[in-house]
């Protein structure tokens, strides 16, 4: 018998392009403070994370230009689109972040945006440090040499 996956566990807006731009050193989970009718615009999949990033502003954290679509339904009492919205996180993982972006370099960006197992909406930070040029070739170099090896075990077993 199959293993049912849980079907409020699910992946809502994934920022493909983040580990490619930045090299993520740590991963942290936050939760998000929304409105319902942005939860239910999640629930339909229409949101993007990719061109956001997280900052720490009189010692909170906060999403700052993350899109959620609006939800016609909600009319009048509809949320606006790209709000900053701010990130539950304990205060230890607060001034961890605080330390982590008073280095050189560092930033907190918005990995994956999913539902958790209970239904709410959890957010995947990365602490990253902006790649350079040459390290971005050399990702696509590795990507393409495994992509390569792939294609030969294929063929020859």
């Amino acid at each position: 018998m199959a293993q049912k996956s849980d079907p409020n566990s699910k992946l809502i807006a994934e920022n493909r392009q983040a580990r490619y731009h930045y090299a993520v050193e740590d991963t942290l989970e936050a939760g998000i403070v929304l409105m319902g009718s942005e939860v239910k615009s999640l629930r339909v999949g229409q949101s993007n994370i990719a061109e956001s990033y997280a900052s720490v502003e009189h010692g909170e954290l906060w999403l700052i230009n993350s899109y959620i679509a609006a939800y016609k339904e909600a009319g009048i009492f509809g949320h606006e689109e790209r709000r900053h919205r701010k990130l539950l996180v304990s205060k230890r993982e607060l001034s961890r972040l605080w330390q982590a972006i008073g280095r050189e370099g560092m930033t907190i960006v918005p990995l994956k945006m999913y539902f958790n197992d209970k239904g709410r909406v959890k957010l995947l930070l990365g602490i990253a440090k902006g790649k350079k040029l040459a390290d971005k070739r050399e990702t696509e170099a590795k990507r393409d040499w495994n992509r390569q090896k792939q294609r030969l075990l294929k063929q020859g077993g």
